[in-house]
């Protein structure tokens, strides 16, 4: 049986220090190393900033500048007034038809350049041509009257005048026979005014039916760029919309660029710094960077009464294709001085 003392000794905890096999070394060299790469980056650091500041340099000297006041120069006319508006078209027509039919053709698209009368669509025009072609036949049936008319006019002249020279002979004619063939002779000269009112008649519609057949075919009213394609091939098309909402009322938008301008909305507490032609420095939300001249055109006569502000258009006398309808716009009314000094 074992001795209790020696149990006793065996549950004893070892409080005697590790060996050497017990110790980590490693973690002194991980130690070590981010202690190293901190020194590394602060070293740099300091360097960077001893290069950005001269040696000479003193901290009164490094700090920011003040602005420079916004003064008027000799080149550079004085701001009396800032204002914001939009870039707008006097010239912009949505091309429609004067007749109803069905879009055979559609031969623009956004961003097409079109001339004056420059053909945009066709209609079908299959009634309008056989309409056409009806007038101008009636014109050609009424001519052949009017000639044969003519012609009995002309032997009820010569009726007449064998008549009067019987008469004058000797008195081998009846009053009778005389009182006939001027009624004849007058009875065709009336007949042929009324078939040359008549022919005149279907001449005009003649016309008519050109005209309507000319209004099949969609034309530019002038030129410009097309900014919108509303109706496609196989669509009906209107002058007025009909019911249920199934036809075009226009072919396409049409903006003459060269009629671009400016319109901008003053308070009327300063509209009277604003006088015609004077100069104007405007500059495109889309490009800050860039001044384009422009001068007042007129003052609109009226004001707004809910904005309390008076509309001011202006002229761009810069054209640039990157100005375009409807862009955002800050303007500056500069003092004295105008386009056309």
């Amino acid at each position: 049986m074992p001795d209790n003392k020696e149990l006793l000794q065996q549950l004893r905890l070892d409080k005697s220090p590790p060996g050497k096999s017990a110790q980590r070394p490693w973690l002194w060299w991980a130690l070590g190393l981010v202690v190293l790469t901190g020194f590394g980056f602060w070293l740099v650091s300091h360097l960077l900033q001893t290069e950005a500041v001269p040696a000479n340099t003193t901290a009164a000297k490094i700090e920011k500048p003040d602005p420079i006041p916004s003064r008027p120069t000799a080149n550079q006319p004085e701001k009396i007034l800032d204002a914001s508006g939009y870039i707008t078209a006097r010239q912009i027509a949505t091309v429609s038809a004067e007749v109803m039919g069905l879009i055979t053709q559609v031969d623009v698209e956004e961003g097409m350049q079109v001339e004056k009368d420059q053909i945009l669509a066709l209609i079908d025009d299959t009634q309008a041509r056989i309409n056409f072609d009806l007038a101008k036949t009636r014109v050609s049936a009424q001519e052949a009257a009017l000639q044969s008319l003519k012609v009995e006019y002309a032997e009820a002249q010569r009726e007449l005048g064998r008549v009067r020279n019987l008469e004058n002979a000797g008195n081998f004619s009846s009053e009778s026979q005389l009182t006939r063939a001027q009624t004849a002779e007058l009875r065709l000269k009336a007949n042929i005014a009324t078939a040359e009112a008549e022919l005149a008649a279907v001449r005009l519609q003649v016309a008519h039916q050109q005209s309507v057949l000319d209004n099949h075919v969609i034309r530019a009213p002038f030129a410009g760029v097309v900014t919108a394609k509303n109706a496609q091939a196989g669509e009906i098309i209107a002058p007025a919309a009909a019911g249920g909402g199934f036809t075009r009322t226009g072919i396409c938008t049409i903006v003459d660029m060269d009629s671009l301008e400016i319109q901008v909305d003053v308070n009327e507490a300063y509209i009277g710094r604003v006088t015609e032609n004077q100069t104007v420095s405007a500059v495109l939300d889309a490009y800050p960077d860039w001044k384009i001249p422009a001068s007042v055109i007129a003052v609109i006569p009226t004001a707004d009464r809910a904005k309390a502000t008076v509309r001011v258009r202006i002229r761009i006398l810069e054209k640039s294709s990157k100005i375009l309808p409807d862009m955002g716009v800050k303007v500056s009314f500069l003092a004295g001085g105008s386009d056309h000094e």
